[in-house]
């Protein structure tokens, strides 16, 4: 098993800009399929889907909902077995 870091990207917006974690579509426990949305990020107005990195189970959520996050920061971290598998149908 390896740990993957799910980091806040740098949407390229100023400093000041307030940024908040508006929903995961996952909860703690559950397997992810890299790609997959994982957490929904409000910056103003618009809405961006971060996605996950890799396949996995999502182990720990660093931010809750309305929490204000900043670029770079760890939103959640996946657990990712070595041996995982494609998702079925792929």
């Amino acid at each position: 098993m390896r740990r993957v870091t799910v980091i806040l990207p740098d949407f390229g917006i100023g400093p000041d800009a307030v940024i908040v974690v508006s929903h995961w579509y996952y909860r703690r426990g559950e397997e992810v399929w890299e790609g997959d949305r994982l957490v929904e990020i409000l910056v103003g107005a618009a809405t961006f889907d971060v996605p996950a990195p890799e396949t996995g189970r999502l182990t720990q959520i660093c931010f809750e909902e309305d929490d204000r996050v900043r670029p770079g920061q760890v939103l959640g971290i996946l657990m990712v077995d070595e041996g995982s598998a494609a998702p079925p149908g792929a």
